[in-house]
């Protein structure tokens, strides 16, 4: 008798362990809902961000990129109109349609290679989520975490990088039931009560890819309210 119940319980014992997903295991099944096809690596598209913002009016970013040929471009229409382009490492910024821009306009509108480059990996980076989490010099925790944030039941998987990569500690957040993502969170540090958390609602397909179509930011100090960009339909 004591055999068969150490026998059903090593059974039950592999039956609950086996339903605990690893944080690679959880990653596949995440990227297997957004990029079911695995486009990402071969993405080009043209996306269209409109950024929300208290007291600010409403801005529209024109966003291509083109992973296969190593191009990115952001155009942005404000007071004036700014492009900025990095094909292959060389950068390019545009005034008013005019690629002769004085280093007194490069000066003000920040147009220099560094920050050219600082919004090709911001966009790429977030809007290749989750499938971005397979670069290089990203580390995983192995263990998934279960959470409970505003109330709802989440995955989640923790990431930290290489320093030429990154500093921020990141944890993103993953529907137990579909593995979609839906929220992330990043912090300067081991402090937690810096940085910020993401509320990814809504999708939208582009390239086969599902993308979150609304992103609200808030801070995790406090949950101050920073904006939210939207994809919208050029």
């Amino acid at each position: 008798m004591k055999t068969i119940f150490t026998l059903l319980l090593g059974i039950c014992t592999f039956a609950v362990t086996g339903q605990t997903l690893t944080a690679n295991e959880l990653l596949e099944k995440a990227i297997a809902y957004h990029d079911p096809n695995g486009n990402w690596e071969t993405f080009q598209g043209l996306l269209n961000i409109a950024l929300e913002m208290p007291d600010r009016p409403a801005r529209v970013s024109e966003v291509q990129i083109d992973l296969p040929n190593e191009f990115f471009s952001v155009t942005v229409q404000g007071e004036d109109k700014t492009r900025r382009v990095v094909d292959k490492g060389a950068c390019l910024f545009m005034l008013n349609g005019s690629k002769e821009v004085s280093e007194e306009d490069i000066k003000k509108h920040r147009g220099d290679c560094e920050r050219s480059t600082m919004f090709k990996n911001y966009y790429t980076y977030l809007y290749g989520l989750p499938m971005k989490l397979k670069d290089p010099g990203t580390h995983i925790d192995p263990v998934v975490q279960k959470k409970t944030f505003k109330g709802k039941e989440y995955l989640v998987i923790r990431a930290s990088y290489d320093q030429e990569v990154g500093s921020d500690i990141w944890q993103f957040y993953f529907n137990p039931e579909t593995y979609a993502m839906e929220v992330y969170q990043f912090f300067k540090g081991p402090d937690e009560t810096t940085g910020e958390y993401i509320l990814l609602t809504d999708e939208m397909e582009i390239g086969g890819i599902k993308m979150p179509k609304d992103r609200a930011w808030y801070y995790n100090k406090d949950n101050g309210y920073l904006g939210t960009d939207k994809l919208v339909k050029g």
